[in-house]
């Protein structure tokens, strides 16, 4: 047997061996955070009229009033997708107090504080604070359908993952996840009761 047909007849082999046994997918590197950050921050929806670059927004010092200056955008994007406003506000409470300049030590940005990721997921830029507010709304309602209607579901996974609440068939045990869940609950109650 000449030695064309015997790699010929191998590589018909090697062929056959990864249809029955494919190797597992390459993983690509993970992406730095600082790059992520950059090509998420370089401004992609600009044609949409861009925004008010944050330093020419003036943030009231107090949080009611920046809850305030948010809620005409806040009501608005809630009817939208379909979620109640009581709920998007107290979550914009927890995570930034309605500051638009806010930025997490993980990277989340914004009033909702939104990952660049996730973000760029739900197709927002989040350095707009309308468009951020938005996406956390948008995130909400994806999140709300997917646990239909569970409110503590919901928060768990905006907070920790989805993955991680579908893991735990609940709220994970994270003191951090389980402190947000209940404060954010309690903020919703208030606000519905028209506190």
């Amino acid at each position: 047997m000449r030695m064309t047909n015997i790699s010929k007849v191998l590589g018909r082999m090697r062929e056959i061996e990864a249809m029955i046994n494919p190797a597992p997918p390459r993983e690509e590197p993970a992406a730095r955070f600082e790059d992520v950050l950059e090509e998420t921050l370089d401004d992609p929806y600009a044609e949409d009229g861009g925004f008010a670059p944050l330093e020419d927004i003036v943030v009231p010092e107090s949080v009611a009033e920046r809850l305030a200056m948010w809620e005409p955008d806040l009501q608005e994007l809630s009817g939208k997708y379909g979620v109640d406003p009581d709920l998007a506000r107290a979550v914009m409470r927890m995570e930034s107090g309605g500051n638009p300049n806010a930025l997490s030590s993980a990277g989340a940005i914004g009033l909702m504080q939104l990952m660049p990721g996730t973000a760029k997921g739900l197709g927002v830029n989040p350095k707009d604070p309308k468009r951020n507010l938005e996406g956390g709304i948008k995130y909400l309602a994806q999140l709300a359908d997917k646990y239909d209607g569970d409110y503590v579901k919901t928060l768990a996974a905006y907070n920790a993952g989805s993955g991680r609440v579908d893991s735990y068939g609940g709220v994970p045990p994270f003191p951090e996840t389980e402190r947000y869940v209940k404060n954010v609950l309690a903020l919703y109650r208030k606000y519905s009761r028209g506190d």
